[in-house]
């Protein structure tokens, strides 16, 4: 499940930065989300995940959905998420190419935000890849993060060789929902009933072409 979650040498064992380009690049400038700063300042670092990440990452993924899914979750749920229990279940530097592989976004030197892509696991949708989990740390929302990892996540996927690339998106997350709008992604009027970490929670999967 997605908020707002590979082959690729040029964004995978090579680092990459991300940069706002609007000013310089002559296209539209981003549309910005409601409460969203104008624009990236700075730069963020997309890499791989190593097994030292583990913990960041998870303390990334237990903020995110405390205050993402706040509302949309139980409260006494999001309020028990413990960060060392995610770090257990991440298998980064898996050399497995089928597996799934995790991207992580560095800002000054702390993990910022993350994406997770890999093969497509519904049948039905036919050949494609899959955006599986795309988190950012809640201080740094509306800073450009999510625009990188998404754009990360694409690239590694078309590099992968798919044509196409799903998600899903958690019902009722208007946000999410407004994010991938903006980059592309639609609704395509799939839905279902899922556990995500021992949540039972009701999806909306999107979808866009790649390349």
């Amino acid at each position: 499940m997605s908020s707002s979650g590979i082959a690729s040498d040029r964004i995978g064992s090579e680092r990459s930065s991300f940069r706002t380009r609007e000013r310089h690049s002559g296209h539209p400038r981003h549309r910005a989300l409601p409460g969203e700063r104008d624009g990236y300042v700075g730069h963020v670092e997309i890499r791989e995940a190593r097994r030292s990440d583990a913990g960041d990452v998870a303390a990334v993924h237990v903020r995110s959905w405390q205050q993402g899914y706040r509302g949309l979750l139980p409260d006494d749920y999001l309020a028990a998420l413990r960060p060392e229990e995610r770090a257990r279940r991440y298998s980064f530097e898996d050399a497995d190419p089928a597996r799934p592989a995790t991207l992580v976004a560095v800002d000054g030197g702390a993990i910022v935000g993350f994406a997770t892509t890999g093969t497509c696991r519904d049948r039905e949708a036919g050949p494609a890849g899959e955006v599986m989990a795309l988190y950012v740390d809640p201080p740094s929302w509306g800073a450009g993060v999510g625009r990188a990892l998404v754009a990360a996540a694409r690239a590694r996927l078309a590099d992968q060789g798919f044509a196409r690339a799903v998600l899903w998106v958690l019902e009722g997350n208007e946000r999410a929902e407004r994010f991938y709008r903006i980059d592309g992604w639609s609704h395509d009027g799939t839905r279902r009933r899922d556990e995500v970490w021992g949540a039972a929670v009701d999806e909306l999967r999107y979808a866009r072409a790649l390349g």
